[in-house]
């Protein structure tokens, strides 16, 4: 429900400040996917701590790759999760290539 309020706020903004569509988009998309990789990575760090079940690794790079590197890449940081793992590193780092290239799409596209 949060991050629906979330989603919705931040689309009311975008479109208030004569954002143009794919603008308005690319910002909802990036956003949404930035929060929802902050959030898994914590999640997934809240979870190593119980030893639960914890959120697949494929998930946390997918999210990356989508649009929400900055923000895992942050979670990371910040959480101090998955920073020591070799082989999970090179997986996000290679998230970066897709993510990349979706700020070139948006970019020059727009």
């Amino acid at each position: 429900m949060l991050a629906r309020l979330q989603r919705y706020a931040l689309a009311r903004f975008a479109l208030s400040k004569n954002f143009s569509t794919p603008d308005a988009i690319a910002l909802v998309w990036f956003g949404g996917f930035n929060l929802a990789a902050l959030l898994a990575f914590a999640f997934d760090k809240w979870l190593a701590g119980r030893a639960a079940r914890r959120v697949a690794e494929s998930t946390l790079v997918w999210l990356g790759a989508l649009g929400g590197w900055p923000g895992g890449w942050l979670g990371m940081k910040l959480f101090r999760h998955k920073t020591v793992k070799r082989s999970f590193q090179f997986k996000y780092a290679l998230a970066l290539l897709p993510f990349a290239a979706e700020i070139w799409v948006w970019w020059h596209w727009r």
